[in-house]
């Protein structure tokens, strides 16, 4: 099985492609993700990640086009990125994300088709998200404490992704990420 980590940055994934443009990690392969084509064949892929990076690139819609190419028919791909509720407190963010991203990639989306169709398997809201990195900026009572709420609040949002992300997810502060796990479609 061929997988592809897209943006990897400072967390390389064992047994994947990791590509980024700069990182101290050095990725497998190093491409600006914002040019295009990316520097693999057509139908390459079996299995597609990204964590926290299509925020980061200035055409998110592109970038799932460009990734519908190079994955084979039936690819999984999973897309982790800030939920818009708490997207924008970084500096270098270029897009917001809900839970309508998916939207975007079935044929019969009269509102935006983007030309690339994928199937979705799943849309999920975490409230503490990427745990890897927060182990290193939070102390050890912090981190388990707001790890613990966050399991508490994610299972409860979702129970319904679409009526969090319209309703109550400001009430609780926002949501730290939104996950699509979909499926290539050609």
């Amino acid at each position: 099985m061929r997988k592809l980590n897209l943006g990897s940055g400072e967390y390389p994934k064992p047994g994947f492609v990791n590509v980024d443009l700069y990182s101290i990690s050095k990725p497998d392969v190093e491409h600006d993700l914002s040019r295009f084509p990316y520097p693999f064949a057509d139908s390459e892929f079996d299995h597609v990640e990204s964590d926290h990076c299509f925020e980061h690139l200035p055409n998110p819609f592109a970038v799932m086009r460009e990734v519908h190419r190079i994955a084979k028919p039936g690819a999984t791909v999973i897309v982790r990125v800030p939920h818009f509720s708490r997207g924008f407190t970084h500096a270098e963010h270029k897009a917001g994300f809900d839970v309508t991203f998916p939207y975007y990639f079935r044929k019969d989306f009269v509102g935006g088709y983007q030309g690339a169709e994928f199937d979705t398997d799943a849309v999920r809201l975490r409230w503490f998200a990427q745990p890897y990195f927060k182990k290193t900026v939070l102390s050890p009572p912090v981190f388990w404490m707001a790890r613990g709420f966050g399991a508490f609040v994610s299972f409860f949002a979702n129970l319904s992704p679409f009526v969090c992300s319209r309703f109550w997810c400001f009430w609780v502060g926002g949501f730290e990420e939104v996950e699509f796990r979909m499926r290539v479609k050609k």
